[in-house]
């Protein structure tokens, strides 16, 4: 597995981390905790030797799930988890309400950037995760809790008491990720980007590329519609955020196989997956350092790991661009 250097940092990311979201099970109709440790552990044998997760993700269920699978071999990997998103305290900034969940309790997510809150979620995050530091540690969403120089001095302190290697940030914009550079080192943005949703190469990906920064994708195949799996007659729970997904609409939907399908002679060219070939075109992009790629089972592990290998030509990379300039709805 191809490994990136994440922007100043001596870190080095595998071209394609487990994105830990959907094993949190909050927003993908539930989990089956097995499954999600089978996947870990394949995605280790496949050399993806890093992981993506957050408190927010099943409210700490996703960090649990992954102590428990690699239990005895957590040197071998880099951990990576976030701050900022409170479910358990409402003294931060009101974000979303989730009504539809697995165990039909509603759930009400709260923005807090404040120094104690984020020292707070450390020694949580730290407890769930069984262990004594965090690779790299992130604010999950920009929030007007704190002023930067505030949240930055505590991650800071964090790194100071070597709770965390390295810290970033997430969703920030060109201008934030300006101010919070004021008062500390940050190495990394994580961002939403691929084929349909291309707003990043506006401001934050330029930024990060001229910084130095390195960017750390998250769905990079579209909550899934990018695999190609998502026909037109399947349903999703009310529990699963793509059951109300606009990019799951039937026009998109059926403008994604049709690309697809117009890109036949790519995908035969290397025996890809329309999944492979969306993280793939996202890996040829300039300044990327890293794919989060969700899992549930290891047979998907297996099949995500192979976009690494995958080397399109410039060719190859524009007649992808070209056939999604439809973007989403």
């Amino acid at each position: 597995m191809q490994k990136r250097q994440v922007g100043p940092s001596g870190l080095e990311l595998p071209a394609v981390t487990f994105g830990a979201w959907a094993i949190g099970g909050l927003f993908w109709g539930g989990t089956e905790d097995g499954e999600a440790i089978r996947a870990i552990h394949a995605a280790l044998d496949c050399g993806i030797d890093a992981i993506d997760t957050a408190p927010a993700y099943g409210c700490g269920h996703s960090e649990e799930v992954i102590a428990r699978a690699i239990e005895g071999v957590r040197r071998e990997v880099k951990l990576l988890t976030k701050c900022g998103l409170r479910w358990d305290d409402e003294g931060g900034e009101y974000f979303f309400r989730l009504e539809q969940t697995p165990d039909g309790k509603p759930v009400t997510i709260y923005k807090n950037v404040r120094a104690a809150s984020i020292i707070r979620e450390c020694e949580e995050s730290l407890r769930r995760l069984k262990t004594d530091v965090i690779d790299l540690y992130q604010v999950h969403w920009p929030s007007t809790t704190a002023a930067a120089e505030e949240t930055m001095g505590a991650l800071e302190r964090l790194k100071r008491q070597g709770k965390i290697l390295h810290y970033g940030v997430s969703n920030y914009s060109g201008d934030q990720m300006k101010e919070a550079l004021q008062y500390g080192s940050i190495v990394s943005n994580q961002i939403e980007y691929n084929l349909l949703e291309r707003d990043i190469e506006k401001d934050e990906l330029p930024f990060c590329r001229d910084h130095g920064i390195g960017v750390v994708v998250y769905s990079p195949m579209a909550l899934g519609l990018l695999t190609g799996k998502a026909g037109m007659e399947r349903q999703f729970p009310p529990s699963d955020i793509r059951s109300g997904s606009p990019l799951f609409a039937p026009a998109n939907r059926r403008r994604v196989l049709e690309a697809f399908a117009g890109l036949s002679p790519v995908s035969s060219a290397h025996g890809a997956t329309p999944g492979q070939l969306a993280v793939a075109w996202i890996l040829a992009q300039p300044g990327i350092t890293t794919a989060l790629v969700g899992a549930r089972n290891a047979e998907q592990v297996r099949e995500n790991a192979r976009a690494a290998s995958l080397r399109l030509s410039a060719e190859e990379v524009e007649a992808i661009s070209r056939a999604f300039e439809f973007g989403a709805d």
